[in-house]
């Protein structure tokens, strides 16, 4: 987490560490960023980085968790739309990230991220099913999604059923990625399998 330091900052000052530490992300993976870029682009001294995150993990992590808040919301007010179907939200939601990274081009932080997918990456994205998220905003998840043509019998089979169709559309976001689908195409192959998840796997 950032420290006070970073919170201090002018906005504008804030930001700009934010977008140089962003460009640099998306230019190259975690593991190849470079410390000495974003202070670069930042217009500020190596020292001062320091003042305001412990290391490159400290502030990507902080990019990270950022973008699942917002994430989040997101896959709140689909849900709303949509009636709480929960498919419908998951579709909206990995179309907008597609037209998203396509609009950034290369130069989008999040696909980046999802090419160098780690478990704990991975578990930042999928921030809004973490124990923390689910116990502060449990009633409101839960009470959104409509279960009336699911085939659970508990919330926790629900959680369960949330965590497997996360696991798909990572699955699916990474290939589109790597693959450079077009949208489209992206698209009917996460229907697809989501389709099957809808109707089961054994006759």
């Amino acid at each position: 987490m950032p420290k006070q330091t970073f919170y201090n900052l002018k906005g504008e000052k804030r930001q700009a560490l934010l977008d140089a530490a962003k460009k640099e992300f998306s230019r190259v993976s975690f593991y190849d960023a470079s410390i000495s870029n974003i202070v670069k682009t930042a217009k500020i001294p190596r020292g001062s980085f320091y003042q305001y995150f412990e290391d490159k993990e400290d502030i990507f992590f902080y990019l990270l968790n950022e973008d699942a808040k917002r994430r989040h919301e997101h896959f709140i007010t689909f849900l709303k739309k949509y009636d709480g179907d929960i498919f419908a939200t998951m579709i909206a939601i990995f179309q907008v990230s597609l037209e998203y990274s396509q609009d950034q081009g290369k130069n989008d932080f999040i696909r980046n991220a999802f090419l160098n997918m780690n478990y704990k990456i991975e578990n930042t994205f999928a921030k809004f099913l973490t124990d923390e998220t689910v116990n502060n905003r449990y009633e409101e998840i839960f009470q959104l999604v409509s279960t009336k043509k699911l085939n659970v019998s508990s919330e926790e089979e629900l959680f369960h059923l949330l965590e497997i169709i996360v696991a798909v559309t990572f699955h699916n976001l990474v290939q589109s990625y790597a693959k450079e689908l077009p949208i489209e195409k992206a698209i009917e192959n996460y229907t697809a399998e989501l389709n099957l998840l809808k109707k089961g796997l054994l006759r």
